[in-house]
């Protein structure tokens, strides 16, 4: 098995979030503020993915050690000096998950329910327990929870796997859906700090970090046919938990412009 073996059979559910029917519900301030409060729990989910990803390929703790592959040593850290550190569009360093707070704000989006939900983590020292006391859809509840369970129990190539294949590879196809929609749906609107985060991403997504997150899963399975079935079966299920994202998305959605 390999990269293209991997892709061809994810390609429908691939579609399936490419063809999703939320992209053509966001059509009023309103709409645009329930998709942000939703999906920047997947855009802070997702440091985590990377920086467990950078635990196992790295060394992080001291005394201080080489870890035994240079190659996805220096594939991760590329990764996590953008990700984690990254310039915004007034020239600051920030995290992609601090700049979304900030686009969310300047749109008059409400942060307050996701930084409440991380003192509460912060709190429980359980991400387990914090997910099921959350108000949170049921779908984002299991959006979540599947991350965190790869991260606690999963092989270090079928993280891999949940990030690229369900986050690197999928977000500048994905993202350049939802740039189409604001643009059409909101051209009298100030996004310029959300525009940037999107455009941000699909850049360097798709022309660095992509091709280095796919670089990273050969380097993990090589010719390890078993290693290759476990990112193909984890690959699907990531991306079918971000279906499920965005069905709770859509459904919450539908369900505040019913109620007006």
């Amino acid at each position: 098995m390999n990269i293209k073996i991997i892709n061809e059979s994810i390609q429908l559910q691939k579609d399936t979030l490419l063809q999703h029917p939320l992209y053509e519900k966001v059509k009023t301030i309103e709409d645009l503020h329930c998709f942000l409060e939703s999906h920047v729990y997947a855009v802070w989910d997702f440091m985590s993915l990377l920086k467990a990803l950078q635990s196992k390929l790295t060394c992080t703790s001291t005394p201080w050690f080489p870890s035994k592959n240079p190659e996805t040593r220096y594939l991760i850290n590329e990764i996590v000096l953008a990700e984690e550190t990254d310039l915004t569009l007034d020239g600051r360093r920030q995290s992609h998950y601090e700049m979304y707070l900030e686009a969310m704000e300047a749109s008059g989006a409400n942060t307050s329910e996701i930084k409440d939900f991380l003192i509460e983590i912060n709190s429980l020292h359980n991400i387990f327990v914090a997910i099921k006391k959350s108000q949170l859809h049921p779908k984002i509840k299991d959006f979540l929870d599947f991350t965190f369970k790869v991260i606690d129990e999963g092989k270090t190539h079928e993280i891999a796997a949940a990030f690229t294949f369900g986050r690197e590879d999928l977000i500048p196809s994905m993202f350049t859906e939802i740039l189409r929609n604001f643009q059409t749906n909101f051209p009298e609107t100030d996004l310029s700090k959300l525009i940037y985060y999107f455009e941000r991403h699909i850049e360097i997504d798709s022309d660095e970090h992509g091709p280095m997150a796919m670089k990273m899963i050969s380097e993990l399975c090589k010719t390890d046919a078993q290693k290759w079935r476990e990112v193909q079966a984890i690959s699907k299920l990531a991306l079918e938990k971000r279906i499920g994202l965005w069905d709770a998305i859509e459904e919450q959605i539908t369900l505040k412009t019913e109620m007006v």
